[in-house]
């Protein structure tokens, strides 16, 4: 599977005016730790600090929290991890959460999660940002009925979207004073999504499996479950849309959503939503009828 670019991320390594920042974050750190380390990069820099001043607050060296930032050699513990968060001002709680899954997306043992969580006293028990909570119930159907589309299980739909309110509740700041707070926190999900969905070999998502979860699909003589050719395309043609246009077309047509309801989830305007949706319904006609058509 082809990981998506960091543009399509919402966290970038830019608003550091201090100091050299750590370089790019290693290929090798995969979806669940890339969610985790993103944002508390993306604070890193925003907040002017030093690696220097990060390793005064945490009391660990310059080696190894640089190693951390990157997402180098062996997956952190959670004791070097707290104590980077809690030099930034990051909550916790969402916090081990994410930790937690990367480290057994990592592989690392049960035993040894535990351990290492019970070396850190637990604090107080923190709460979301009211706004926060009121957002994620709002937003949970939507997200989750998206993610399966794509993803294609009820697991990993549920581990994207718990991903993302958990992101989204670590930089709840920068989310809450975002130009729209609901195409913030859709940047965040797609990314989540983009970063575990099957790809063709040239890179855009492949749909065609999502047809077999559909009411069309059937068993067929031989007991095999089948479904119609042109289905398959239709889908696969879905994948192939720029991306707005994707996420219009599988929220309307995959998840069955009305198309007047999507602008409050996807964070678009209702006049640019249906314009979108236009453009991508005449791309799929091309696509599906006309195949040997340029496509944009």
């Amino acid at each position: 599977m082809t990981r998506s670019s960091d543009a399509e991320h919402p966290f970038s390594d830019a608003g550091g005016k201090r100091g050299r920042k750590p370089g790019p974050i290693a290929g090798t750190a995969g979806p669940s730790h890339r969610a985790w380390l993103e944002p508390v990069r993306s604070v890193l820099f925003a907040s002017g600090l030093t690696l220097n001043d990060l390793v005064d607050r945490s009391g660990y060296s310059k080696t190894r929290i640089s190693e951390l930032l990157r997402g180098n050699g062996y997956y952190p513990a959670w004791e070097i991890t707290f104590s980077v968060i809690r030099a930034l001002g990051l909550p916790v709680q969402p916090m081990r959460r994410l930790w937690t899954a990367a480290a057994r997306e990592a592989q690392k043992e049960s035993s040894w999660i535990s351990q290492c969580v019970r070396q850190v006293a637990p604090g107080e028990p923190e709460q979301p940002p009211i706004p926060h909570q009121a957002f994620t119930d709002a937003m949970r159907a939507p997200y989750t009925a998206y993610a399966r589309a794509l993803l294609l299980t009820d697991h990993r739909a549920r581990r994207a979207v718990a991903e993302t309110f958990d992101i989204l509740w670590l930089c709840w700041k920068d989310a809450s004073s975002s130009e729209d707070i609901r195409r913030y926190a859709w940047h965040l999900l797609r990314s989540r999504v983009m970063d575990r969905v099957e790809r063709h070999d040239e890179g855009h998502p492949d749909l065609r499996a999502a047809v077999f979860s559909t009411q069309e699909a059937h068993t067929g003589p031989s007991g095999r479950l089948a479904v119609p050719t042109d289905l398959v395309d239709l889908f696969d043609a879905i994948g192939r849309l720029p991306n707005d246009q994707m996420d219009i077309a599988v929220l309307h047509h995959l998840c069955g959503m009305a198309l007047e309801d999507i602008p409050a989830v996807i964070g678009l305007s209702e006049a640019l939503t249906h314009a979108i949706e236009h453009h991508a319904r005449a791309a799929l006609e091309g696509m599906v009828h006309h195949p040997h058509s340029p496509r944009e």
